[in-house]
Formats: C-alpha cells, sequence, structure tokens
C-alpha cells in the first residue's frame, strides 16, 4: 500500500511539474508584456478607456508594437534612421561591442534563412573518451579559418540543465559525431540531465 500510495505520488509530481512550470512561465511572460502598456498615456490607457481590465491585452500591444517597429524599420526613412542609430552606438566604447554582438545573435537566430541551432552533434569533450552534445552555428570565417589546415566550425556547448547558457568552440568538422536527434529533442536530453532520452530518429531521404 505504501509503494502504492508513493507511487501514484510520484506521478502526479511528474505529471504537474512541467504543466505548471510552463504556465507560470506564461504567466511571468504576459506580467511583462502587460508593463508596456505603461508607455502608454494615462488618457489612452486601456484601462481608463474600458469598463473592467483585459487581462493580457499587453500580449496583443507588444505583438503590434513589433510589427509597426518592423513596418517602419524597413521603410526608407526607418532604415536611415536605424543607421544613424548605429552610427552614434558604434563610435560609443564598449556599448558598441555589446550592440554589435546582439543585433549579430538576434539576426542569427531569427532570420528566415538561419541554419544555427538546425544540427546537432556529438564531440569528444571535455577529454577524451567523455562526450558532450553541442550545436552547430555555422562554418569558421576569415582568419580563424586561413590559419587552420583542417574546415573549422562553429559549435555552441550548453549546459545542464539550462542550456540557454554554455561557451563556444571552434573544431575541426572530422571531430564531429552528426546526430540525428532534433534541436528540441537535445534540448530535452539537456535539460534532463540525460532521464529523458530521445528515440532515434531516422534520417530523412
Amino acid at each position: 500500500m505504501k509503494k502504492a500510495i508513493k507511487n501514484v505520488f510520484l506521478t502526479g509530481i511528474i505529471a504537474i511539474i512541467p504543466v505548471g512550470v510552463t504556465i507560470y512561465i506564461i504567466y511571468l511572460m504576459i506580467g511583462v508584456m502587460d508593463k508596456l502598456l505603461e508607455i502608454i498615456p494615462p488618457r489612452f490607457h486601456p484601462d481608463q478607456l474600458l469598463p473592467f481590465h483585459i487581462p493580457g491585452l499587453g500580449v496583443i500591444f507588444t505583438v503590434i508594437l513589433i510589427f509597426v517597429v518592423g513596418l517602419i524599420v524597413k521603410s526608407y526613412i526607418g532604415k536611415k534612421a536605424v543607421d544613424l542609430g548605429e552610427w552614434v552606438l558604434g563610435k560609443i566604447p564598449f556599448v558598441s561591442g555589446i550592440y554589435t554582438a546582439l543585433k549579430k545573435l538576434a539576426e542569427t537566430i531569427f532570420s528566415d534563412k538561419s541554419q544555427s541551432f538546425r544540427r546537432v552533434v556529438l564531440i569528444e569533450y571535455p577529454r577524451k573518451g567523455l562526450y558532450s552534445i553541442a550545436f552547430v552555428t555555422g562554418a569558421a570565417r576569415g582568419e580563424v579559418q586561413t590559419k587552420t589546415t583542417d574546415r573549422m566550425i562553429n559549435l555552441f556547448v550548453p549546459t545542464t540543465p539550462n542550456p540557454t547558457s554554455g561557451f563556444y568552440i571552434m573544431i575541426s568538422e572530422t571531430d564531429v559525431i552528426n546526430l540525428n536527434m532534433t534541436v528540441e529533442q537535445a534540448f530535452t536530453l539537456i535539460m534532463s540531465g540525460g532521464i529523458v532520452t530521445p528515440l532515434e530518429k531516422t534520417p530523412e531521404m
């Protein structure tokens, strides 16, 4: 009886934790987006115009704001304004490095043609006989490639249980083992510390 109760309790925990954490994260994100409504002048604020508060209205406002900014930036005047802003930031020490790195990261992740984090590989790291999962972020270029004999690729090696942190390494393409698992499956494996192992994915023909 005691073992059966324990199993039922553990089953409940396994069912609740993923759902609960997911709902909590969504709740926090909606709260952050709702804070963006504070930039609206008080007399135009939805809470002043409507007789009741609409939870999550910040999500709609955020989506509209991003879309409007996108339209402005794609216009001729918007592009000139962005170029001017980047030129100003480029003249500020330290700030220019941060902005450039964040811009390239955003372009790499959200670009339609981006191939970042699309390929999962296995490497012998941190020493021979030990293996780590890594994500290919692109091919090495410039001075790095010209001063090495092998074709080098860039890898992001994530940490457990938080795969959003990690470190960047360059490695010869011949030293990686290609995996068939998807990026999502790799993230699940890393976050669970190896507890949740994805089934082997059959390569697409």
